[in-house]
């Protein structure tokens, strides 16, 4: 440890994070005052976008710009030699935001502890999505999560929460956003009682546990045998991926915006000049994107292929 800023001793901290929901939270943890920061772990730059260019994670590129200090990037946390990379920072804390791997046994023994940041109210929503969950679930509000990591998955003893009140339009980015700036508050809040000891963590209620599960691809199909109301949910909650979409004889379409709208006489699964037709309303489309194009209207777009009013949506690719 060194000497802090009002002469007291900095605790040794290492930060685990891949995703963007943890940059506010290491940028928070790199100026604080009882922190001394002394390594950043996250994963190996890979191929992203069209054109697969090789880019590294939003932490590495936020690591960067605090400074002079040790990044590691290991493909598997898990092996021998990221472990031993890891325990030669001599770190008394870890602390983990959507770092996207389970943390081995032999890294959760830092004599303050490895906390991580959930961005749900655990244990709702356990797992790799639980913002996703949220949205899909029609949660009225959803929170933010420091806990004191276990070997299990988002299991360990809850040290802080933060409620956040849902109005029931936010899409996954946006509630992202906001859910990292709330953590980013939790946690430079609750670090220095924390590490004086004068939190006692707490488990985690028994009951109201749900577990949510890495998304596929094809769970972006939007199914017009299910209700508008769940169908609106998944346009906002899976973006920007696995997106949402619809297959036509046109080709695929992603849907970027809609809301639910009244029932019709329609067909569950055939399209208007308003959106789909669901199993009790309709999907009303406002914003898509058909497969190598541009966002549009969807009036636009149907105006462009006025045949497709009418028929119905494919239940697999075209």
């Amino acid at each position: 440890m060194t000497v802090g800023r009002a002469g007291g001793s900095r605790v040794r901290t290492v930060f685990l994070g891949s995703g963007g929901f943890g940059v506010e939270a290491l940028r928070r943890l790199a100026g604080h005052p009882d922190v001394d920061l002394v390594g950043v772990v996250t994963a190996p730059p890979r191929p992203a976008g069209r054109r697969q260019q090789i880019t590294p994670t939003p932490i590495e590129t936020a690591a960067r710009v605090l400074g002079d200090l040790a990044l590691l990037t290991p493909a598997r946390l898990r092996t021998p030699e990221a472990v031993a990379s890891v325990a030669e920072l001599r770190a008394d804390l870890a602390v983990l935001a959507d770092y996207g791997q389970l943390v081995p046994a032999a890294l959760l023994g830092f004599r303050h502890g490895a906390l991580n940041l959930h961005p749900s109210l655990l244990p709702r929503h356990r797992g790799a999505v639980p913002i996703p969950a949220a949205i899909l679930a029609g949660d009225p509000e959803t929170g933010v999560t420091l806990m004191q990591m276990d070997e299990g998955l988002d299991t360990g003893p809850i040290v802080a929460q933060q409620r956040v009140p849902l109005r029931g339009t936010e899409t996954a980015p946006s509630l992202e956003g906001a859910l990292a700036l709330v953590a980013a508050e939790l946690l430079g809040g609750t670090v220095a009682p924390w590490l004086r000891g004068e939190i006692a963590a707490r488990p985690q209620p028994a009951d109201g546990a749900t577990l949510t599960r890495p998304l596929r691809r094809d769970d972006g199909r939007l199914d017009p045998a299910r209700s508008a109301v769940e169908l609106e949910r998944q346009v906002r909650a899976y973006q920007p991926w696995p997106g949402s979409f619809i297959d036509m004889d046109l080709g695929r379409i992603v849907v970027w915006g809609a809301t639910v709208g009244p029932a019709t006489a329609a067909t569950p699964g055939t399209f208007g000049v308003d959106g789909l037709a669901t199993a009790d309303g309709q999907l009303r489309l406002h914003e898509v994107q058909p497969a190598g194009g541009t966002r549009m209207p969807w009036e636009a777009f149907w105006r462009g292929h006025p045949r497709i009013i009418g028929s119905a949506a494919l239940a697999s690719d075209p």
